[in-house]
């Protein structure tokens, strides 16, 4: 049914963007199927209502001993709308004044999903600037519900081809592979327990939102001493042929790795199911790791260049071992028709 909201005397704007005019309600309450939205203009950076934003750490928005109390934060748009697309439930919004009315699509979405009572908190430039400690290029944020992580198991199901990010650090790299993984048609990614978190706010901008739509799991939980010495029997158990992305005196080439994946199936070297694993900022792979791996792979390179940035290496990969179906030549009686 309809339900009755307080109008202040100089009026406001519904969901949908449109001005309500306090005169044309008899100055107090509005009666419509289309209730208005929740705007709640800032009057200080200290309301506790923003606090999320501002003085959480990224361990305690993971709330690890209570997954489903923790949030993450969206940052811009984009990525709001993308979290949105995947069911991700919005717990409020911190939007700068002059984009409110650009998202008046988001706030239908919200409010045919998730009802009337998400409060968007109102801030002028220079107040998200102070609560965040730097410029927004896309001013708005969400405060957003966490969800439980699928099991590896449930991830690889179907999975043809799964990265596995190892220890990597530096949010930017993490959200770039991310990215890459989504545009190159990577079924899945795994992250070590102590890999960045995909869902920090820098990880997910940089992502442009993609995190929201590549299955991802942790693999072994918080368990540090997880991987790779039990993780990484896990994926031979589930199929894949583990690849370290690293420079070794055995390593083989790029190139091979491909001609590995699409060569006959009953071809004694042939890859069916591909796990590629891309080591930390700096030191790359653990020695654990390389020497556990079934293969360790390289990328060649000229001019003395002997390693490429996490990010870039990743996006190489994901690119060359896409697989390719090749399309049908037409016959040369085909050919013989189309001259006549």
């Amino acid at each position: 049914g309809a339900s009755a909201y307080f109008i202040q005397a100089c009026g406001f704007k519904s969901r949908s963007g449109h001005w309500i005019n306090p005169l044309e309600t008899r100055g107090f309450f509005v009666s419509s199927e289309r209730q208005a939205m929740r705007f709640i203009h800032l009057e200080s950076i200290d309301d506790e209502r923003v606090a999320a934003y501002t003085n959480l750490t990224e361990i305690q928005l993971r709330n690890k001993l209570e997954p489903s109390k923790g949030l993450f934060i969206a940052e811009s748009p984009k990525v709001i709308d993308r979290a949105l697309a995947a069911d991700r439930e919005p717990i409020s919004l911190l939007v700068e004044e002059p984009w409110i009315e650009g998202m008046s699509g988001t706030f239908d979405v919200i409010d045919r999903r998730w009802g009337f009572d998400i409060p968007v908190y109102v801030a002028s430039p220079d107040q998200l600037k102070k609560l965040t400690g730097y410029r927004l290029h896309r001013g708005a944020l969400a405060a957003m519900k966490r969800w439980p992580l699928p099991s590896v198991e449930e991830v690889c199901r179907d999975a043809r081809r799964i990265a596995v990010m190892e220890d990597i650090v530096d949010h930017t790299n993490v959200g770039a592979l991310m990215r890459s993984a989504a545009a190159l048609d990577v079924d899945a990614v795994l992250v070590t327990p102590s890999c960045g978190d995909p869902l920090y706010r820098r990880a997910a901008r940089v992502s442009m939102g993609t995190v929201f739509q590549v299955p991802w799991t942790r693999i072994g939980g918080d368990d540090r001493h997880y991987w790779p010495f039990v993780g990484m029997q896990e994926l031979r158990d589930l199929g894949f042929t583990t690849v370290a992305m690293a420079l070794e005196d055995d390593s083989i080439s790029l190139d091979e790795l491909v001609r590995r994946l699409n060569n006959d199936e009953t071809a004694d070297d042939h890859i069916d199911k591909l796990a590629l694993i891309f080591g930390t900022e700096g030191d790359g792979l653990s020695h654990h790791t390389i020497s556990r791996a079934d293969l360790t792979v390289k990328i060649p390179m000229s001019h003395g260049v002997d390693s490429l940035n996490v990010a870039a290496s990743s996006a190489v990969a994901f690119y060359a071992t896409r697989r390719v179906v090749a399309e049908a030549m037409p016959s040369e009686e085909s050919q013989g028709m189309k001259q006549r």
